[in-house]
């Protein structure tokens, strides 16, 4: 299997070359995929091959081998993520000049490796700060106790409630380094809410978690008003996931010559990508030209992961494909800015970041007077003039506060909370029926969810997956009309209490405002 080079040098971990009492070390951390290791066939120094028996290495918790046991043995687990150290006996002093390190090994689904990176000698003192931790068993409960002893030396307080967890730290490798506990939020249930999805179909219970006052009993009570009107319709429209590179060249012209490349060599880069991963798929690179920047926007389909860390990953060996085969490329980013991860944007309500979906419901006339003492010629007035307030301040979302319900359920089940920065924009829209009914939509066009990997498996908030019914492969779909779904509820719940002038007093009643 071919891996490009400059994605075969991340297998090294920058800044662990370190000087040791017999010698130093450095660490490989496998950033590719689960591996076996069949044979190490030499470690250089600045082009000079150590000693086989010079050699050892760390593989785990307390498990140390030789080259000659790790080649006999010949089947030594080096799976995703996973750390090995490797101790070379030699006379080497800490520097601030480059070294460069050089290994070969065999590693299966890979066949044979060789990388050469540059580092310098540090003292072990000067690597990692200060915070205790373990390379090789940083989840286990001694070193979780010793770094809440630090925590409460260096705080002067005390670890109390936050070292009181029902998970185990063991499986919360690549969710949280450093860890010391946990933090606990509230969480109430709002429902049944009445969903027609294509994927969610049935009546739905849903956990929110928050510290928020009167939310809760908000979308409670949106639900019960759509329920009476036969419930939400949900539609996903669109699913993509981005990586978007930067390329640079020497003038404009490279740059758009590079971009006709790329759309000729679609099939090679899409091989590379799809290389790293079982679920991603790339379906399409846009691509954006300015000055001498060639922008590339890799789209994907991920699964039932949200699919940024595999994206990543999959555009950063598709890239590497690129760099040995394209010439004329001065500089290179895998990142540009241009993905807006982690950021709200104009092109991701225009091309979709996550999961496009759409809920909409007709609400009757009679349903809004009894429950919510409201008017629908209220609401879709009310609607109309904070458009205009929309427009002024250059909103991304011309609804009212579809971030609080998505935020609610995201801490709930597991969901990168950050994401709520691009799935906060909406699109609502409302019109009066002939009948005097209330049309209600809103599209949420980057609405990032997952319903496996990530932070979906931990402890309470899989549970919650679970009892919606979400968990799991081919879930993330329903899972996403149900969202929406839920944030429809609070959209026509806020907006007529802001329309019967219900809104301070209902937070008068349950909220803060005391």
């Amino acid at each position: 299997m071919f891996v490009p080079s400059i994605l075969l040098k991340q297998l090294y971990t920058h800044g662990s070359l370190t000087k040791t009492e017999e010698g130093v070390s450095f660490m490989l951390k496998n950033r590719l995929k689960d591996a076996t290791i069949k044979e190490l066939r030499w470690v250089s120094i600045d082009g000079e091959k150590i000693d086989s028996d010079k050699i050892t290495m760390q593989v785990g918790p307390g498990e140390l081998l030789s080259v000659d046991e790790l080649n006999d043995k010949g089947d030594v687990k080096f799976d995703l993520k996973q750390v090995i150290t490797f101790h070379l006996k030699l006379d080497a002093s800490a520097s601030h000049e480059k070294r460069k390190i050089g290994i070969s090994f065999v590693a299966s689904p890979f066949g044979k490796l060789k990388f050469e990176v540059e580092d310098n000698i540090t003292e072990p003192s000067s690597r990692g700060g200060h915070i205790p931790r373990d390379d090789h068993d940083d989840y286990g409960e001694s070193i979780i106790k010793e770094r809440q002893r630090y925590f409460e030396k260096q705080s002067g307080g005390k670890v109390n409630h936050v070292g009181k967890y029902s998970i185990d730290p063991s499986e919360l490798k690549g969710n949280i380094e450093h860890f010391i506990g946990v933090a606990q939020v509230p969480m109430g249930i709002a429902g049944p809410l009445k969903i027609d999805g294509e994927h969610a179909k049935g009546e739905f219970v849903v956990p929110l978690a928050t510290t928020e006052g009167t939310l809760v009993a908000s979308y409670n009570r949106g639900m019960k008003l759509l329920n009476m009107s036969g419930g939400v319709k949900a539609t996903v429209q669109d699913d993509a996931m981005q990586r978007a590179p930067v390329f640079v060249f020497k003038d404009a012209r490279g740059a758009r010559d590079f971009v006709k490349w790329v759309n000729e060599n679609m099939d090679s880069i899409r091989k590379e990508a799809e290389s790293t991963t079982s679920v991603g798929k790339l379906t399409y690179i846009d691509n954006f030209l300015s000055n001498k920047f060639a922008f590339l926007r890799f789209n994907y389909k991920t699964g039932d992961a949200a699919g940024q860390n595999m994206v990543g990953r999959a555009t950063f060996a598709a890239c590497g494909w690129i760099l040995d085969h394209y010439e004329g490329i001065e500089n290179f980013y895998l990142e540009s800015n241009f993905a807006t991860d982690k950021k709200a944007s104009q092109i991701n309500i225009m091309r979709t970041r996550g999961k496009r979906v759409t809920a909409e419901a007709t609400i009757k006339r009679e349903h809004l007077l009894s429950v919510m003492r409201v008017d629908p010629k209220q609401i879709d007035y009310h609607g109309r003039v904070a458009g205009v307030g929309s427009f002024l301040s250059g909103v991304n979302n011309t609804g009212l506060h579809s971030p609080n319900g998505i935020t609610a359920m995201f801490i709930a089940t597991g969901q990168d909370v950050a994401n709520v920065s691009e799935s906060s924009a909406a699109i609502l829209y409302s019109e009066l029926t002939d009948e005097g009914d209330l049309y209600l939509s809103i599209t949420i066009p980057s609405l990032i969810v997952a319903t496996y990997g990530g932070g979906t498996g931990i402890g309470t908030q899989k549970e919650c997956l679970e009892l919606l019914g979400c968990y799991g492969r081919d879930k993330v779909h329903k899972f996403a009309e149900i969202v929406a779904s839920v944030v429809l509820a609070g959209e026509i719940s806020l907006a007529s209490a802001i329309s019967s002038s219900d809104w301070v007093s209902s937070h008068e009643e349950y909220g803060r405002n005391r």
